[in-house]
């Protein structure tokens, strides 16, 4: 599967088929270790399990940036740069 200068990819119609994706349905990438998943999202659940698979993602990311010994005071002034 190639992806287009877009950063667009066709989901493989067995795929949609097997996760109920239409069009106009929503969907997340979550990367983790290295890989990627496609993840249908559902309309119809609630704030309560959202804000868990929010904070499972984030849950999963926490270390994955490595600021080569930078405090993370010194990154953000890194990052914004001089003002």
């Amino acid at each position: 599967m190639r992806v287009t200068v877009k950063g667009q990819v066709t989901i493989p119609k067995p795929i949609r088929d097997h996760l109920g994706i239409g069009p106009g349905s929503e969907v997340e990438f979550v990367a983790t270790n290295g890989d990627v998943r496609l993840v249908a999202v559902d309309g119809n659940l609630s704030e309560e399990e959202k804000l868990r698979r929010f904070s499972d993602v984030l849950d999963q990311m926490e270390g994955t940036l490595d600021l080569g010994g930078m405090t993370s005071d010194q990154y953000m002034e890194w990052l914004r740069g001089l003002r």
